[in-house]
């Protein structure tokens, strides 16, 4: 009964976050957090971070990916499966109804208006999203410039994200190990 009290949990947070979430994985951080971190605490602030980078480097949709891992973390197979039906079943159910009355909305005035609102309401949930992140990410020196180098790049060169993703983690792990031989010739003087 525990394991399904656990599971149920799963899908009903999931549940929450991919119907309330518009604009796509970047503006469902700050749920997640609320939902995942504060609330449950089912993981910490760092891991959620670490989770929702993982699941945007791999592929698919960041939000499947993330709940996929998370519920992974909880109850191992049946918790990802769990989790990710949690997140795709709001998306399933509003697309079914709307393309039930697809053409009835189309054309309708106010369906135009509101989603004019709800696509300003996306801008300024994912600046959010960037002000968070980077916030907790950048928090020395180094995470700055590869982080304001990659930006560069990515505005002014069509050199594709998956190649920028791996530019960025190939950095991080060079300057760790610059470090960390670094620190090891330290304690050999």
């Amino acid at each position: 009964m525990n394991k399904f009290k656990s599971l149920l949990q799963l899908y009903w947070s999931f549940f929450k976050i991919g119907g309330l979430t518009f604009g796509g994985g970047l503006s469902m951080l700050p749920m997640l957090e609320r939902e995942l971190v504060e609330n449950r605490k089912w993981v910490k602030s760092e891991e959620l971070l670490d989770i929702y980078a993982i699941g945007q480097c791999t592929p698919g949709i960041i939000a499947v990916n993330t709940a996929t891992f998370v519920g992974y973390k909880r109850e191992k197979v049946s918790g990802g499966i769990i989790a990710t039906l949690g997140m795709i079943s709001p998306s399933l159910i509003i697309i079914l109804l709307i393309a039930a009355f697809l053409n009835n909305f189309l054309d309708n005035v106010w369906v135009s208006h509101a989603m004019m609102g709800v696509r300003a309401v996306v801008c300024a949930l994912l600046s959010n999203t960037v002000i968070t992140l980077g916030k907790k990410t950048l928090k020395s020196l180094v995470a700055w410039i590869i982080a304001i180098i990659i930006l560069a790049l990515a505005f002014f060169t069509p050199i594709p994200t998956v190649c920028l993703v791996i530019m960025a983690a190939a950095s991080g792990i060079i300057i760790d190990l610059i470090k960390s031989r670094k620190k090891k010739e330290d304690k050999v003087e």
